[in-house]
């Protein structure tokens, strides 16, 4: 793997980088922009178009800022929310303006983008320690927050600036590190300090947790749900000359839904998926919420464990929503991408281990062992000291859209450092579109 050869590009660094250590960059759902959570108390908004500095917002915290969630699906303005080491969380809008006249101007013009100031609009106080992550549900209803005081709390914006608290959620027994939301659901995912990921969704008006696992054995740092729909663009994109075994894997995958990816302190990336329930029902479907709550417990278990490449903590795992691809980076300063392929059948399956190694079920029994899958990861790309010496606090996928873009839908990688810098970096077009 070390002679591997290169095929990460640097394409820019965001100009002009923070003063500070950045902790997070988030992509907007809709507009070529990113905000970058920085530890002197701000948030600044860049340009992916120009990779230049659009907003710097300031005055809101009074400690870092942790972590950044664009709210998909709003009408006329950008909304975000941050996360703050000063135990609160803030809301912030923008009117966007004419957005005919954001698409019809060249890329690269940035002249209308600093017509409005981001306002800040409210703060969630509830958390009696530093809060870690937060992140908006897939449909813009919910907003959920991750404290070191070990709890989850997930809130409903019921109108403007009117937030109420659904759910305080205490099943750890440590700092809890991530939230993320299931792409389809209203499933809530932790992860934390603790070893364990935990599941949650909503029963009768109160949300109680579903599952439990575990596997890494360590601090887990990150969770991220595959998107919606990719069985169109990963391995299973192509179905022609298949055997049944391939095919078998291919409808259990459908039925199982997005799986889920998570990175620790031991080194390693695990992809986790659910176990179907047998004569499952759509989750609305009309059934009595009795009959619903006896059954809604899950059971997920871990599928995979991807080729080590990194010798100390990963921080950050990204999947990618229009490759499949999944790219990890953490303490060791490297960013390493991942692809999902069809195994070999020569392979004697030690890439990805044993697939069900210490994991535990919703109940907390040990799973049943399981047969090696029909797929594995394979590390198709990786760049060292991606940020010099610093370590990266995050990685993500981001649509390219900048003068330079290739082809429609071309994804960047979007690295966070330790120093202050966010950097861009680009993929052979091999790897995106093999």
């Amino acid at each position: 793997m070390s002679h591997l050869t290169p095929t990460l590009t640097h394409l820019s660094t965001l100009s002009p980088p923070s003063n500070s250590r950045t902790w997070q960059t988030a992509p907007h759902p809709s507009q070529p922009i990113v905000a970058t959570a920085c530890s002197d108390r701000s948030v600044r908004v860049y340009s992916l178009t120009s990779f230049t500095l659009l907003h710097a917002i300031t005055g809101g915290h009074k400690r870092s800022v942790r972590s950044c969630s664009w709210k998909p699906h709003t009408q006329g303005q950008s909304v975000l929310a941050t996360g703050s080491f000063d135990s609160s969380a803030g809301i912030w809008r923008k009117e966007d303006g004419d957005h005919l006249a954001q698409e019809v101007r060249e890329v690269g013009d940035e002249e209308d983008e600093d017509q409005e100031e981001y306002q800040f609009s409210c703060i969630l106080d509830g958390h009696e320690s530093e809060i870690k992550s937060l992140t908006w549900s897939p449909s813009g209803q919910y907003l959920a927050t991750c404290s070191r005081d070990k709890s989850v709390w997930i809130w409903e914006e019921l109108e403007d600036d009117n937030f109420e608290t659904v759910a305080v959620l205490q099943e750890h027994d440590g700092d809890v590190k991530c939230v993320a939301w299931h792409p389809e659901e209203d499933l809530l995912v932790s992860t934390s300090y603790d070893d364990t990921v935990r599941f949650y969704r909503e029963d009768q008006d109160d949300w109680v947790q579903v599952a439990m696992v575990e596997g890494h054995g360590m601090t887990i740092w990150w969770a991220e749900f595959e998107g919606s729909g990719a069985a169109k663009f990963d391995f299973r994109r192509q179905r022609e000359g298949l055997q049944d075994e391939q095919l078998q894997h291919v409808k259990a995958l459908e039925q199982s839904g997005p799986r889920l990816a998570t990175c620790a302190d031991d080194c390693t990336v695990r992809v986790w998926r659910r176990k179907p329930r047998e004569g499952a029902q759509p989750q609305n479907s009309g059934m009595p919420s009795i009959i619903r709550s006896a059954a809604i417990d899950e059971d997920w278990y871990q599928e995979a464990v991807l080729p080590k490449a990194h010798d100390r903590a990963i921080y950050s795992v990204s999947w990618s929503r229009t490759t499949g691809l999944l790219v990890s980076a953490g303490s060791d300063g490297k960013i390493v991408v991942y692809k999902e392929q069809w195994r070999r059948q020569d392979s004697n399956g030690t890439s990805n281990g044993s697939a069900m190694e210490g994991v535990e079920g919703a109940g907390g029994a040990v799973a049943e062992a399981k047969e090696t899958p029909p797929t594995e990861w394979v590390v198709v790309a990786e760049i060292f000291s991606a940020h010099d010496v610093f370590e990266i606090n995050h990685v993500t996928w981001a649509k390219r859209a900048d003068k330079g873009k290739r082809w429609d839908n071309e994804e960047i990688i979007v690295s966070t450092g330790d120093e202050g810098e966010v950097r861009v970096w680009t993929l052979d077009e091999a790897i995106l579109k093999g």
